[in-house]
């Protein structure tokens, strides 16, 4: 199972959203995943046991994970476009 990080600068609503449409669009492409959702401060901690951590474009550079952790960029949030588009990018679905 992948584990997955939503990322959002305060880690309220934006977050759990995203983590809604992430699970949405991982199921859609067949990934068993486990979503979660912190904010920036909270993502900072421990990033190296996730798989993949998403995040807007302008917070995406300031996180660090493991050597195995993917990273993807966000301009739009709540685009499954988008999302499923990045996601495919780093090789997932």
């Amino acid at each position: 199972m992948m584990k997955v990080l939503a990322v959002c600068g305060n880690g309220m609503g934006t977050s759990m959203i995203m983590k809604m449409k992430v699970a949405q669009v991982l199921k859609k492409l067949n990934v068993d995943a486990d979503v979660k959702s912190c904010s920036v401060g909270e993502a900072k901690s421990g990033l190296a046991s996730y798989d993949l951590v998403l995040a807007s474009t302008h917070i995406v550079g300031e996180l660090k994970g493991g050597p195995n952790t993917k990273f993807v960029g966000l301009q739009n949030l709540l685009d499954a476009n988008e999302l499923e588009r990045n996601l495919k990018e780093v090789g997932i679905g």
